[in-house]
């Protein structure tokens, strides 16, 4: 490369500066031809919540970047699997993406045969947003904070009913982690869907439901919910006028949702890195900020060093809860 009369010190403070802010200069040539074409974008749940509204609006986004369309197919069914499977059988090229949430591999490791490898046949690509969930109670339930409600759990016969998306889900393994973590008995009752289980606390037919807030904010303005904290381990600046779970009588309790984007086990390093620069940069902007601040949520990017083996992590780590919360292999 001949650069001719220009001074060597606005070479160097070129190349500093390129080093700095050409992001591009380290992704390969063939990484730049990337899209060629339209993607697509497979959600594994209904239309309708978080984790479909954070995919939209990625997919939007990223096609608006990249100057391609991005096709939205929502794949719901068998809590989540048969809409991952589909994308684990697609070609590791970055042109099927898969919008998820940490209900995977809550999911996946209770699943006792499943047709693919969950921890190892598709890999992140890029996180979206993070959240705690709450706990809410109906207003009959005489509690008013955690200490009260693990009191009143003890002396209810039976103990309290709370409900759930599905077995196996997040608002499944939430609830039984903080029983156990609590010592008290809670019965699971199962629903098709969260709507269900938020119109269920609100209406009186259980008593707990530990869910998004963004799942149950009608219910909540509606004042047919009482929330009496948040499950992350730290005090949420999501939620400043709620305490941790933890410290009212569930010793080491926390859950947290998260929400990301996959691809097929052997996407290039390359191709990779390049989708995780993208959503991290779409992360930065206010309107995907709003975006995520509307269902109760926080962004949280992460790098492709960050994000490499986070599957096998969080879903080793599902198992050993689901032993602790005493929930069976499906």
């Amino acid at each position: 490369m001949h650069h001719g009369n220009i001074p060597g010190n606005v070479l160097r403070s070129a190349t500093m500066l390129c080093a700095l802010g050409c992001a591009f200069a380290t992704q390969p040539v063939q990484a730049q031809a990337f899209p060629t074409k339209n993607l697509q974008m497979v959600v594994p749940y209904t239309p309708g919540g978080s984790a479909d509204l954070f995919s939209r609006v990625m997919a939007q986004k990223l096609g608006e970047m990249w100057g391609r369309n991005i096709i939205v197919e929502n794949r719901p069914g068998a809590s989540g699997m048969i809409g991952t499977e589909l994308v684990t059988n697609a070609a590791p090229d970055g042109y099927t993406l898969l919008g998820h949430t940490s209900s995977y591999p809550a999911t996946a490791s209770i699943r006792a045969k499943l047709p693919f490898d969950p921890a190892r046949a598709i890999v992140p690509v890029a996180m979206t947003a993070r959240a705690p969930m709450v706990i809410a109670v109906h207003p009959s339930v005489p509690a008013k904070n955690v200490k009260e409600l693990i009191a009143v759990a003890k002396r209810t016969p039976g103990g309290l009913n709370y409900g759930s998306s599905g077995t196996g889900g997040n608002n499944h393994f939430s609830g039984a982690l903080f029983g156990s973590a609590a010592g008290i008995k809670m019965t699971h009752v199962p629903y098709k869907g969260i709507s269900i289980a938020v119109t269920a606390v609100a209406s009186g037919e259980i008593e707990v439901l530990f869910s998004s807030q963004a799942a149950l904010m009608p219910q909540i303005q509606a004042k047919r919910v009482r929330i009496l904290a948040v499950t992350s381990a730290k005090p949420s600046t999501l939620f400043p006028d709620l305490p941790v779970a933890a410290a009212g009588g569930a010793p080491g309790y926390s859950y947290e949702l998260w929400w990301g984007v996959f691809a097929p086990a052997g996407l290039s390093a390359e191709r990779l890195a390049f989708i995780n620069a993208a959503a991290n940069k779409i992360l930065a902007t206010d309107d995907m900020k709003k975006v995520i601040a509307s269902q109760g949520a926080e962004p949280w990017p992460l790098t492709p060093q960050q994000l490499d083996g986070l599957l096998v992590r969080e879903i080793d780590r599902y198992k050993k809860a689901a032993q602790v919360a005493g929930i069976p292999a499906q």
